[in-house]
């Protein structure tokens, strides 16, 4: 068969549902093969997106999700979403396009490494020659991105070999189970958790599966050991539980940290130090560490652990808290959870336009626990990360890896295709919807019906802290902003603002009603932003 047929027809039996992307003239054999597939196309309005919905697909379902560019400025465009998806773990492949390997009649133009410039930022790049290979590339590239921990493969397909034919045919999958964890680990490390005082969990993406935060309620009721989410984790286990401390909301010290000094076993789970520097948690080097992960933990000066269970993370802990002794002394983080409860409350005074807290509070009460919650970079997310009670896992969805900018709406347009049954709210500030903000279009094209909360403040508002903070004048960070309903309904959406009087969440409930593209544009006070992140986290005191 021709190879490109071959191609996709190995990629609908390692059971791609959907391949986000934006085609170019050498995509042409591929995107006509997937036009008599059963995968579902979805042309995006710029290829980064592309990257950003495909990693949010693989964020949620466990399975790659799948993007695909054309060459050259296609393939550069992918990058960012790429690295994205390698630095959350989420599994993920990609294909560009490239000019022939044999007769490239159009010398240079266009031509770029794309495959060494990949290289440095997933877990492996390669180029196809041989459209005998086709199988096996594109086998071994799923396993590999699934594989733990999860993260981005490339793969190149130039258009001569797209348009050639082959003998070879579809390579079947086969079926892998996790290992389960060494014997010696389990007993060691349950010696030293009934050794210690105060042991305390980090939960972290790793952990954001549904199997797992089954397994580890279990596990916490037994053992009555309380835990600690980074933002990544957030929903692992469900903050309505007394043993939940909730989560990291910034990279230095907070609330939370007043129970983490406490504690004198920290047990890390699914963690990965991309997401909370263990600095901030470890800097006196004087906490003990079990790590329990599907992998070896990848140490830092701050992170080098006494011991780590490897294998499945659920197994793990099954099998651990049948070692562990029940503790009665939970009182010291039953009085931090109290305190933090007082800390990290959602009570506001109503104002024009709102302050981060109230916004917050809107669309806690808006959301079931079911419901999806996808946030952009920007200063919004510490506030949602330190006050936003979630209840589920991989519903509350953000990047604290890469941390990039116009991430949000395109994985809330993800969130939405994976999950239609579940309501999906997209924070965004206007810094980063405007990056990305003609997928609109795209949402409304395919019939994804969202609603985007946008937070004006006409200014990139986390590094105008940032710059206040260090004591430099106000410079270089406001700009002018479109008239957002406007925009939005130029689009074929609908679009709201909140004004004076009005009520958000009364907004934000209409706004599902319509099933259809809402934006809502909310003006937000960020004068908070130096008086809490700075001023006041800066002189915690701890009381109990």
């Amino acid at each position: 068969m021709k190879a490109s047929d071959l191609f996709v027809r190995q990629l609908e039996e390692e059971g791609v549902e959907y391949i986000f992307g934006l085609p170019g003239e050498e995509n042409l054999d591929f995107l006509e093969s997937l036009r008599t597939s059963k995968i579902k196309l979805v042309v995006t309005r710029h290829e980064q997106t592309a990257a950003f919905m495909a990693a949010t697909y693989g964020r949620l379902t466990g399975k790659a999700g799948v993007c695909f560019s054309t060459l050259g400025p296609g393939a550069t465009n992918l990058m960012t979403g790429v690295a994205h998806a390698q630095l959350i773990g989420a599994p993920l492949v990609s294909i560009s396009g490239q000019k022939a390997v044999r007769g490239n009649r159009q010398a240079r133009f266009q031509l770029i490494d794309v495959v060494s410039m990949m290289r440095p930022i997933t877990k492996d790049a390669v180029y196809l020659i041989d459209p005998g290979a086709i199988p096996t590339v594109v086998r071994n590239a799923f396993k590999l991105a699934q594989a733990e921990r999860p993260g981005a493969v490339h793969i190149e397909l130039p258009e001569d070999v797209s348009e050639s034919e082959t003998g070879a045919g579809v390579q079947k999958r086969g079926l892998v189970r996790r290992p389960a964890p060494d014997a010696k680990a389990l007993l060691r490390a349950a010696e030293l958790i009934n050794q210690s005082k105060n042991p305390l969990i980090i939960l972290s993406s790793g952990a954001n599966r549904n199997l797992i935060s089954r397994q580890l309620m279990q596990f916490i009721e037994k053992t009555g050991i309380h835990a600690v989410h980074t933002q990544m984790g957030k929903g692992v286990l469900s903050d309505a539980s007394p043993y939940s401390l909730f989560a990291t909301g910034i990279h230095r010290r907070d609330y939370v940290n007043c129970g983490i000094d406490r504690a004198d076993l920290i047990i890390t789970i699914g963690y990965n130090i991309v997401e909370y520097p263990p600095y901030v948690w470890n800097a006196g080097l004087d906490k003990k560490i079990i790590n329990i992960d599907f992998t070896e933990a990848e140490v830092d000066r701050y992170y080098d652990p006494d011991i780590e269970v490897i294998g499945d993370i659920s197994c793990s802990l099954r099998q651990l808290g049948e070692l562990v002794t029940a503790r009665k002394n939970g009182e010291t983080f039953k009085a931090i959870r109290e305190f933090l409860d007082r800390k990290l409350s959602l009570d506001f005074k109503k104002q024009y336009p709102p302050t981060p807290v109230e916004v917050v509070s809107h669309v806690r009460e808006v959301l079931s626990h079911e419901d999806i919650l996808t946030l952009d970079n920007g200063i919004y997310k510490l506030w949602f990360s330190r006050l936003y009670r979630t209840c589920k896992p991989n519903t509350f969805l953000l990047d604290n890896a890469l941390a990039t900018m116009g991430a949000g709406l395109p994985s809330a347009i993800a969130a939405k295709m994976v999950r239609p049954d579940r309501n999906v709210l997209a924070v965004v500030g206007d810094g980063g919807f405007m990056m990305n903000s003609r997928e609109l279009e795209t949402a409304l094209r395919y019939k994804v019906p969202l609603v985007i909360l946008l937070l004006n403040d006409n200014a990139f508002g986390f590094i105008k802290w940032e710059q206040q903070a260090k004591g430099f004048e106000n410079f270089g960070l406001e700009y002018g902003n479109p008239d957002f309903v406007k925009y939005a309904e130029s689009y074929g959406a609908v679009g709201m603002r909140v004004g004076k009087g009005d009520n958000l969440s009364e907004m934000l409930r209409k706004a599902f009603s319509l099933n259809t593209v809402v934006l809502i544009e909310c003006p937000i006070d960020y004068s908070v932003n130096y008086e809490t992140f700075s001023r006041e986290l800066a002189n915690i005191v701890c009381t109990m």
